[in-house]
Order: structure tokens, then sequence, then C-alpha cells
């Protein structure tokens, strides 16, 4: 399925009336939670803006034709079972003018550092390391310029391999499979579209100017290059914790060749906002899930949760049969999700995706003195405001919630009898 058919097939929400790509469709979709909208009358723009597409576990979980608590068993397969997509010769694209500024590519806030695609997917090949698909925002400051911001991964060790410049494509309007596989950061030489393939099957088109297969069902595709030879300004840009992240000199993408579908749809994502959540935080829930699994922890589940931005933040959940397993889950969590900064281990009994069971876990299972633990200087995420943006050095902390094995029965909630009060009524 493409993202078009899912969109056409479940937006809750269609806007007719005439609507800026400056500030006005970022503030509306802020405004409405999680809900899927589609932009019909775009005033700078003939093409629909499609936002909130992956807003929530159900969302992708009804794209993927699956229950969402197979969500992680699905993408641990994907991971561990890749496979090749099919090949096709033609897709139904059109070449289209060279000016970003004719595509409704969304200024967010009134404090970003131009208007921003903050949905692209990155693809980028070496002949020995292979192909690499990631999400990396871009800031348009020309009409045939971005300004990309790429960390010190995959992406940036092919670039620096091939002398600081490579050919490369930006693909806009991905299907969910594909999304999701971009943001599980596989090791090099992983190419993310066999993970996708084996998410939800795909197909690929050659690139058609350097040797690549990019998604085939993208809304738009831009081809180009991408050098750190020539750097430009980059941000502001209200990134995942809502707050501005800091202006940096980064690499410069050159759009040659600009290729997209018959009235294409726009997908939009609006930084900060449930699908840029959803998107980074939940395909870090597989790796997490597999690092504890993998230090001989009986794990039911992994929640990287909204209220620590969906990247900070992992809930872990446990069968303990240790007294030793709590620590050995945080620090097995801490290799599987690099990025994040506090973890937090619970018992079977808790409902990791419900605020008040954890915080309960919290007052009467925790003590500061024996279950806290700390791992100052680490190196975490650039989104973190309180953290070194530079050297991304903060101070990791762990806690554990779970309860002595000793102390089981008088620290469990003891049950009540149920009935039903309608019968009572």
């Amino acid at each position: 399925m493409s993202i078009r058919e899912f969109v056409e097939n479940n937006a809750e929400t269609k806007i007719a009336k005439e609507v800026s790509k400056n500030l006005e469709i970022s503030g509306i979709v802020h405004s409405a939670g999680d809900e899927m909208i589609v932009f019909e009358n775009v005033k700078e723009s003939e093409n629909k803006v499609a936002v909130n597409v992956f807003a929530s576990k159900d969302k992708v979980a009804k794209y993927l034709n699956c229950e969402i608590k197979d969500l992680v068993p699905k993408m641990i397969n994907a991971l561990e079972n890749p496979s090749e997509p099919e090949l096709v010769e033609t897709t139904d694209h059109e070449e289209q003018e060279i000016d970003l500024s004719k595509l409704p590519i969304l200024t967010h806030t009134s404090a970003d550092g131009g208007p921003y695609v903050s949905s692209g997917l990155v693809i980028v090949k070496d002949g020995e390391l292979g192909q690499n698909v990631c999400f990396h925002r871009g800031m348009v400051f020309d009409k045939n310029k971005f300004a990309l911001r790429i960390l010190e991964r995959n992406t940036m060790e092919i670039i620096k391999k091939n002398n600081g410049e490579v050919k490369a494509a930006y693909c806009i309007g991905c299907g969910g499979e594909t999304l999701l596989a971009a943001a599980m950061a596989p090791p090099i030489g992983v190419n993310e579209l066999t993970i996708a393939n084996t998410l939800n099957p795909i197909k690929v088109v050659k690139a058609k100017t350097f040797d690549a297969i990019l998604p085939a069902d993208a809304e738009i595709i831009m081809e180009g290059t991408l050098s750190i030879n020539e750097k430009h300004s980059e941000g502001p840009f209200v990134d995942l914790t809502e707050t501005p992240d800091i202006v940096r000199q980064e690499p410069i993408f050159i759009v040659e060749k600009i290729y997209a579908r018959p009235n294409y749809i726009y997908h939009a994502l609006l930084p900060g906002g449930f699908e840029h959540k959803i998107l980074m935080g939940m395909p870090r829930e597989p790796t997490v899930f597999n690092e504890v699994k993998k230090a001989g922890i009986d794990i039911i589940d992994v929640s990287v949760n909204p209220g620590g931005t969906s990247w900070l933040h992992v809930l872990i959940k446990i069968n303990k049969q240790n007294d030793e397993d709590g620590k050995k889950s945080i620090e097995a969590g801490m290799k599987g999700h690099t990025s994040a900064k506090h973890f937090f281990i619970l018992d079977k009994d808790i409902d990791i995706y419900n605020s008040l069971e954890v915080e309960w876990a919290m007052a009467t299972r925790f003590q500061a003195d024996k279950d806290l633990y700390t791992y100052p200087g680490e190196k975490g995420s650039s989104l973190d405001p309180s953290g070194d943006p530079e050297t991304r050095k903060t101070c990791k902390t762990g806690f554990d919630y779970t309860m002595p094995l000793a102390k089981i029965h008088e620290m469990t909630k003891q049950p009540f009898p149920k009935f039903n009060i309608e019968e009572y009524r």
C-alpha cells in the first residue's frame, strides 16, 4: 500500500479552505492532536498536503494490517530477516521544474531558519559499504539547495569515504514500512529497503543519476549531489523535544532532478508532533527488546514513550527472575537505544502505557539509595536541551521500579472481587 492510498482511505479530516504553507498549516496541525488531516487547498501550491499520517500506533498497525501488540515482534522479524524488494522498470513519476519554492514545504514556526522538509529520506550508496536510507531534515535556502542535518553515522561515513561528496536521493511521501525501516538504524551495509520489504512488500526503481534503488511509490523524488566540502547554516529548528535546536554548519544537497507522481500528495511531518514521535521512537523498541533479551532477561514489552519525547525515555517491562535483572535491563537498554537518557524497569503486573501505574510503581517499589543507577558523561542525544548539544554528553540514569523477589507478596496490589455495576443501577 502506498502512502497515497492510505491517506485517501483513512484521512479523518479534509480541509478545503485555503491555507498557507507558511505557519498556518503547522499551527492547525498542532491544535489537532494526532488527527490525520489532508489540506486540499494550499495557497502556494497546486498539491495537497497530508499530515499525521502515522501519528499513532493505531495508525501504523492499521497500515501494516496487524495489531498494536504485534508491532515490536514484526519489526524484530524485519530486522532479522531482511528481504529483497521487487525491482520495477518504470513508474508514473513525471519530471518537475527544479524550484523548491513551488513545493508545499512548510515553515513550521516563526523561529525556524527556513522552510523544512522533515519527512524526507536520504538515500546514498557506496560500492563497498552498500546503500543507506535514513531520515535527515532539510532546510531550504535556495531554489535548488538544502542544508541537511547529518549526524556522524552511516550517511556521513559513506560521504567521508567518497572524499566528502556523493550522489544522493531525497524521497518524500514514502510508505509506512519504508519510514519505519529508515528509522531503525541497522548496521551499515544493511539496506533499509530490505527491512521495509519484510515489514510489508514494496517495489523499488533504479535511480536516474546514480547506482541506487529507490522506493517506487515515493510521492516525490529528488536526486542531486550531497557534499560536506561546502556547508551552510542550518537551523534553528524545533525538534522532537519541542525546543529549538541550535544553528550548525551542515552539508549541502544540490538538487539536480525532481520527479513526482501525478497530483502528488506532500507528506508533511510536524516537528515535535505525534507523528514525529511515533516514527522516531517506535523503531527503537525492537532494538532495545533484542539487547535486553540477549542479556538473559525475560523481557515482555518496551515503550519509548511520548512523555519522554518518544526519544529520551525507555520503559522496559520484564518478568523478573533474579534480583540483578533490573540493573542488567538498564544497561542492556542503553545499548539498544544509545540516544535515550532515562531507563525505567517495571514488573510484569504494571501497564507501561499507563502513566499512573508507572508512577505507582515508583512510589511503592523504588528506593533511590538502592534502585537508582547513574552513568555520568555518557554520549546521549543532541536533541536533549539539558545536555551538551555539541559533544552530546549527558548523565544517563536507570530507575529499577521492580520488586525485590523476597517481597513480591507484600508489594503487589491485592485484587478486589469484580462485579458489573450496571446490574445494580
